[in-house]
């Protein structure tokens, strides 16, 4: 990805020299259908603060006009490595317009092109953020030089064109869109194509927001658009109230698009979805969950991102953090909720993905150190998201909910529609809350590393507590992390809980401050030793917990007896934490597992529980033990099955879990049987994802091939069975369908992104680690390259995905070793290989703690 690339200091100066006005911007995508190249013709109108020089970014196979302040310039002479120099600039007002030949992709950056193969018709989306509004337009490309856009669009017949500002009536099939408010190029878009809508709207205030719901026809039958406008009046209830600031655009779409990358975008007005989340097949409750955090975290960003945006990517936490903690506080405070308990499924897999990253040795401050384009493109992780989320909730219980959000609404007043600092938030914060807020962001913001808070009790003869404090450790940074371990305060609450009439019920709490490496907590007198301690009950604060011996013993016989599903949540996350960082084997993990998730009740749980397992019996498992446990397991899962009530969450989850982890030839009989119908379970549908999931594990033990796979595809001949049947086809356990699927993602560049993932997905199969082997060479060998020759959404696919991550031993540390050392990768490659080779020590150190406790 040669000369994409935008420094840090690039962007100050060309923001101090430039302030931008206007953009209007002509797209001819009449020849969508078709694909290939398409015209964009921009005019921008900017002031320059001094006569001086400067360029505007775009990625185009051909420039055909340019021309400043009515001077033509030539394009073979001005622009090269996605930038056009701007020579020659007036002090005050100049425009510029450039008139080029962009491209349509296939890889979700950029104005994305997909055909669906049910009619045939092809359908558009833009995906800007980070640096990739050049793709369609030429642009300034950096958050702090906001604009008013104003798009002109001429497209098909019979097609619909959606942006940031209203659709207007269409005039000889061109779209003339009004000129949006000052916002950043990232969060423009433009969706089109004979999309199906769903229109209503939210009153509130005296005032009628319109309110669109899109999706392709083809999947128009499964489209429950008034569970998604529930959600949405939920979130602009709440948010409205919260916020104390009017929704700042015209009019809200939600637009479920194909072969999306991410979860969803925050594009003003009209924000994209991945179209997965119109579910097909029957689903469990935590799908819904999901789905409504993501529809809520890109509304809250319409405030916290569109309206007031981060000057520089630096603070992209700003954005995602408070998004994140905002969603998941709405689903749980806002009346009414569908989902009170979201902060348990937040504890249990957003937070273990912030515990799993600040171990990594790219981890660094929530507030990290962007020096270019790079730095941020791979910086959309657990820390910005998780982490900050966990921080910010942190803030709330530090300062007060209500002081929290008087901050909130001062800062949206007084930086609306520009762009801020860390600063500028902590400011209005402590301005409201009356606290001091520079050391707490010194200790959480501008550090990197997660602590490790442990109990230490006494007690005397009679079992009453004599004395209990919290120990508070800083591991050592991971080996290339920047900065040192840092011990900080914590807002915590901690837990006392007793068995009662079966159940683990709290019945005592202690909320305090901890801050150094030993904080005593009071306690009231004459109080026996709990079954139970758990700190940061309550989940106030970010930090790995550990149980003392006791409380650990009776968790693991009866983890399931909780009366609260969010302690549960708790001390799952705490065992798995001490799984990954080989304090409990893996086989004492599966025993804990067996022992309490078929009691656990949060359908969330129970699913991350699942994975959580399989991950471990996969990498962390001793490998002689390994197929006891995975036999083990499998087995389980098949007795939860046939117990589960029939057509419950729990049936369909435990049913995946078994098509995931059936070995043996009587479990893959099932599996068959299921498929053909010659069997059944009470209650179970077989429906269209359930039939992909069964088919997909036969293909990968070898019971099921090409015939199979594509008499499947026809039944279900759309985008989805594609992707299904190019998984199923690499995950077939023979060196020919190996090669054919590398050949496809690394020797060939023209899968779109969501075929390469799945192709990816079905290569890596964990019982086919001999087979994948000679691969390890084979990764080293091209992984420069494709990095270097691919976008960025398609590279890194490449790099994480085919990292030999199931060849656990030293030879794939040191194959890693010899290529960083060799290979001269970029800052962004070389973190990413880092980051995989992390991931393969700590599976080495999990499955010696794993062999040891075997030989006990």
């Amino acid at each position: 990805m040669p000369g994409t690339n935008l420094t840090r200091e690039e962007a100050q100066e060309r923001a101090r020299l430039l302030n931008v006005d206007s953009y209007e911007i002509e797209l001819d995508l009449s020849g969508a259908q078709d694909g290939g190249t398409f015209r964009s013709a921009t005019t921008v109108r900017f002031d320059a603060a001094e006569p001086g020089d400067t360029f505007i970014d775009l990625v185009a196979p051909t420039v055909r006009e340019i021309t400043l302040n009515g001077e033509s310039r030539d394009p073979a002479v001005v622009f090269a490595d996605s930038r056009i120099t701007l020579e020659g600039l007036v002090e005050g007002r100049n425009e510029l317009r450039v008139v080029a030949d962009c491209a349509y992709t296939n890889t979700g950056e950029g104005l994305h092109r997909f055909v669906d193969p049910v009619d045939d018709q092809a359908y558009l989306y833009t995906q800007f953020e980070v640096p990739d509004a050049r793709r369609v337009f030429a642009s300034f490309e950096q958050p702090d030089l906001k604009a008013a856009f104003q798009f002109t669009v001429e497209a098909p017949e019979g097609w619909t064109v959606i942006s940031n500002s209203p659709s207007p009536e269409p005039s000889d099939n061109t779209w003339r869109f009004e000129a949006t408010p000052r916002i950043s190029s990232y969060i423009t878009a433009i969706v089109a194509g004979p999309y199906h809508a769903v229109h209503s709207s939210w009153e509130g205030e005296g005032r009628s927001v319109p309110l669109g719901i899109y999706c392709r026809p083809s999947l128009a039958e499964y489209l429950d658009a008034d569970a998604i406008f529930a959600v949405t009046r939920q979130g602009f209830d709440w948010f409205q109230e919260k916020f104390d600031y009017p929704y700042p655009f015209a009019k809200y779409d939600q637009l479920f698009v194909p072969e999306f990358n991410a979860g969803a975008m925050e594009n003003a007005g009209a924000v994209t979805i991945r179209d997965q989340y119109v579910f097909r097949s029957k689903v469990t409750e935590a799908a819904y969950e999901s789905r409504a955090e993501t529809i809520l975290h890109e509304l809250a960003h319409m405030w916290f991102g569109d309206l007031v945006t981060m000057e520089w990517w630096n603070d992209l936490w700003l954005n995602e953090s408070f998004a994140t903690y905002t969603s998941i506080a709405c689903q749980a405070y806002a009346p009414g909720s569908r989902w009170p308990d979201a902060f348990t499924s937040f504890a249990n897999q957003m937070k273990t993905w912030a515990y799993r990253q600040d171990q990594l040795p790219s981890t660094h401050p929530i507030m990290a150190d962007i020096r270019d384009l790079d730095d941020v493109l791979v910086n959309f992780d657990g820390i910005t998201y998780a982490k900050g989320a966990s921080v910010l909730k942190q803030l709330v219980a530090y300062v007060g909910m209500e002081e929290f959000f008087q901050g909130v609404r001062a800062y949206f007043k007084r930086h609306a529609w520009g762009n801020t600092r860390l600063e500028d938030l902590l400011g209005a914060l402590e301005e409201t809350s009356g606290r001091d807020l520079t050391t707490w962001s010194k200790a959480w913001l501008e550090t990197a590393g997660i602590n490790t808070l442990r109990p230490e009790i006494t007690t005397a003869d009679d079992g009453t507590l004599t004395s209990l404090a919290v120990r508070q450790e800083a591991p050592a940074l991971p080996a290339g992390a920047r900065g040192a371990p840092t011990l900080r305060p914590h807002r915590l609450g901690v837990g006392f809980y007793d068995l009662v009439d079966g159940k683990l019920l709290r019945t005592d709490t202690v909320e305090l401050d901890v801050d150094g490496e030993r904080t005593e907590v009071p306690l009231p007198e004459g109080r026996k030793r709990p079954a139970v301690l758990l700190l940061n009950d309550g989940d106030l604060s970010y930090a790995k917990v550990r149980l003392d011996a006791e409380s650990l013993a009776t968790v693991t016989q009866h983890l399931g007896d909780f009366a609260e599903s969010l302690p549960r949540a708790l001390c799952w996350a705490s065992a798995w934490d001490m799984t990954r960082d080989g304090e409990l084997p893996a086989r004492d993990y599966l025993d804990l597992a067996l022992s309490g998730v078929g009691k656990e009740s949060d359908i969330g749980v129970v699913q991350s529980v699942q994975r959580q397992v399989k991950l471990a019996l996969d990498l962390y498992a001793a490998p002689a033990w390994r197929e006891t446990g995975l036999t083990r397991w499998a087995q389980a899962a098949l007795d939860h099955l046939r117990a589960a009530h029939p057509g419950s969450d729990h049936q369909l989850a435990w049913a995946r879990t078994v098509a995931a982890a059936a070995r043996t030839d009587e479990q893959l009989d099932l599996l068959a049987g299921l498929l053909d119908g010659s069997r059944s379970v009470e209650g179970l549908t077989i429906d269209t994802e359930m039939r992909w999931s069964l088919l997909h594990r036969l293909a990968a033990a070898g019971r099921a091939g090409e015939t199979e796979i594509a008499a499947e595809l026809e039944k279900d001949a759309t985008s989805a069975g594609e992707r299904h049947a190019a998984s199923a086809r690499a995950a077939r356990p023979t060196p020919e369908a190996k090669a054919e699927a590398w050949t496809a993602v690394v020797e060939n560049d023209t899968l779109p992104n969501a075929i390469q993932e799945a192709v990816i997905g079905g290569f890596l199969q964990t019982d086919q680690r001999e087979l994948l082997a000679p691969y390890t060479e084979r990764y080293f060998a091209v992984v420069k390259d494709a990095w270097e020759q691919r976008s960025h959404e398609m590279a890194q696919q490449i790099v994480i995905g085919l990292y030999p991550t199931l060849q656990v031993s030293r030879a794939t540390l040191e194959a890693t070793d010899a290529w960083l050392a060799s290979a001269e990768p970029s800052a962004a490659l070389r973190r990413l290989v880092t980051e995989s080779r992390a991931g393969v020590e700590r599976a080495l150190n999990a499955q010696a703690a794993d062999e040891a406790a075997g030989a006990r």
